[in-house]
């Protein structure tokens, strides 16, 4: 039996990534842009998101995968920049330096005895480094809708802030009010109308089966 070598499974990616790449390779890919990837990146994202809620092991295996395979396919167009380049190592390097500064309670020595203790100083410290004023930068403008405004609600929470929401009545008004008692109760919004979506699509096709059906039946 061959011993399980720890990292050959990515060396063996990025090896694949680079012959794809090079002369030689694959037109398709030698032709990739960050710009033209971002899409599929987007798609990855939401297929594990799915795999995650609605999928196997072997489904969130292979779209962790799928991931794994845009970061390295933009390390390796990252590679190719003239005048800034970086790899894929300087991405793990640059995220394992990020974990290190941001968790002092573990790597240090300051103290954060709770999972709320530790959010604290992480926002704290993020804040700090980034050089940001306001505890809202840093929110994805393109974030789905529903997404962004917990967001935007937990940060306003977390901070302590004591925000006096707009006057209104509208659909947009009572929409943010659910997503705050969402937050309020510790529920994902996003997630949660995810589900009922897919719970109503459910019910849709079992009528539209049943509808089909009944057409059928009176057609005899």
């Amino acid at each position: 039996m061959t011993a399980h070598v720890e990292g050959a499974g990515l060396a063996r990616l990025v090896e694949v990534m680079d012959r794809l790449r090079s002369p030689g390779g694959c037109p398709w890919d030698a032709e990739q842009t960050h710009e033209s990837l971002a899409p599929y990146a987007l798609e990855e994202v939401h297929e594990l998101l799915e795999a995650i809620e609605t999928g196997t092991r072997a489904d969130l295996r292979e779209e962790l995968g799928d991931v794994l395979l845009q970061v390295v396919f933009h390390a390796r167009v990252a590679a190719e920049h003239a005048e800034d380049p970086f790899d894929i190592d300087d991405v793990a390097t640059s995220v394992a330096d990020k974990l290190v500064e941001r968790h002092p309670h573990v790597f240090a020595d300051a103290d954060a005895a709770t999972a709320e203790q530790v959010s604290a100083n992480w926002e704290r410290i993020k804040k700090a480094t980034k050089g940001r004023d306001s505890v809202m930068d840093g929110i994805p403008a393109s974030q789905p809708a529903l997404a962004r405004a917990q967001k935007v609600i937990s940060r306003a929470s977390r901070a302590q802030l004591d925000v006096r929401d707009p006057a209104g009545v509208g659909i947009g008004p009572q929409l943010l009010a659910i997503v705050a008692r969402a937050q309020a109760e510790g529920v994902d919004a996003e997630a949660a109308l995810r589900q009922a979506t897919r719970d109503y699509e459910t019910a849709a096709r079992e009528a539209e089966s049943a509808s089909a059906g009944a057409t059928e039946h009176s057609s005899d």
